[in-house]
């Protein structure tokens, strides 16, 4: 074998005390600027002091410091076996640069008054914002709407389970129509808001509205009635959606093995009774997960009601991401944007966490 052949082993350096005290304070150094930076951007933020900072780059940089003395010392403390840590250190830092900034300086926005048609500028209020987001009936509007809108996934998930079972049955030209379903989740919902929701549900000159009116129905309008409104939104999203949900459950109705359907046929298992005792089981993993990722997906419903009805009327089809987002492009608040913005997030993460730990303790095996 030879020696351009030969695997190259890591093994452990000679690594002095004073070399690995020099690394660690090389990182504890870098992080003491950086927290002083920090602490010195967040005072002139606040109003205590002048520190002659216009922008938050000084804090940008003593980050770049503190990453470049960390990886430095990975090398200096560890190695050869720190060299592999710089494969995957500097991506989790970036990584960390786009999340953890963003989301303290949102936190920063959100306890302040920051209103862009404001002369004033942005002013530090404290929890006023939270106080305001407290005696709001719209916000809580929107929420109790964000409710009712993530329910009805449990109809558009057996909508779609219905849906799967025929296109995984042994159908005519099945597969046009596995395109043919599959056609509205490859338009974006903007596009859907103006094809079906400004178009064909135009209470005037709509095709929808005109065959209201030849079947006797006077002046058809589908989103007067705040119910109305609510379900043509809810109709208009799960169209787009249900292809989705449809697409997953379908691969694992095919993945189910065939001799477990078959072997149920043996032992006079059939129709309804082979799919509550066969199918259903078997799908419950791909069901959980598919209805998980509806969800998030519902919670970030926004486009179909602010192009289509802008949250009306009265608030009736708003979702807290489209009252939100008034809050930003109507009112130019964005400190209060913020802070309901930064509640929803928790709200989600919360209410993900506990889903998540449910579906885990629905799908785990039992013995």
């Amino acid at each position: 074998m030879s020696g351009s052949d030969q695997l190259h082993v890591v093994t452990s350096d000679d690594i002095t005390p004073g070399r690995v005290r020099f690394g660690k304070s090389l990182v504890w150094g870098a992080a003491a600027v950086l927290a002083l930076v920090a602490l010195a951007q967040f005072a002139q933020t606040a109003g205590w002091y002048d520190f002659g900072f216009d922008t938050w780059r000084p804090t940008l940089y003593a980050y770049c410091l503190w990453a470049t003395a960390l990886c430095w010392a990975q090398v200096i403390t560890r190695g050869e076996h720190g060299k592999r840590t710089l494969f995957v250190l500097p991506a989790a830092l970036f990584v960390i640069s786009l999340t953890v900034f963003p989301l303290l300086f949102g936190l920063i926005i959100a306890f302040s008054n920051w209103n862009l048609s404001s002369l004033s500028g942005r002013q530090f209020n404290g929890v006023a914002n939270l106080v305001q987001m407290w005696n709001d009936p719209f916000y809580w509007n929107a929420l109790g709407n964000m409710v009712i809108y993530v329910l009805a996934i449990l109809v558009e998930y057996a909508i779609a389970f219905g849906l799967a079972l025929i296109l995984a049955g042994q159908i005519r030209a099945r597969k046009f129509w596995r395109v043919a379903f599959l056609m509205p989740l490859m338009l974006s919902p903007v596009a859907v808001s103006w094809m079906i929701g400004k178009s064909m549900l135009e209470p005037r000159f709509g095709p929808l509205a005109r065959l209201a009116r030849s079947l006797g129905i006077e002046n058809p309008s589908f989103f007067e009635s705040p119910w109305m409104a609510k379900l043509t939104i809810m109709v208009l999203d799960a169209w787009t959606f249900i292809p989705f949900m449809m697409i997953m459950l379908l691969a694992g109705l095919q993945a189910i093995p065939k001799e477990l359907q078959e072997a149920s046929r043996v032992d006079g298992a059939t129709g309804w009774k082979s799919f509550w005792e066969i199918t259903f089981p078997l799908m419950l993993p791909v069901s959980v997960t598919a209805i998980l990722i509806r969800i998030i997906f519902k919670l970030k419903l926004a486009d179909i009601v602010i192009t289509v009805t802008s949250g009306g009327p009265g608030g009736a089809t708003d979702t807290v991401t489209s009252f939100i987002f008034r809050e930003y492009r109507e009112r130019s608040n964005v400190g209060y944007g913020t802070m309901l913005a930064m509640v929803y997030l928790v709200l989600i993460v919360i209410a993900m966490t506990v889903l998540m730990k449910f579906a885990n303790r629905l799908t785990k095996p039992r013995t």
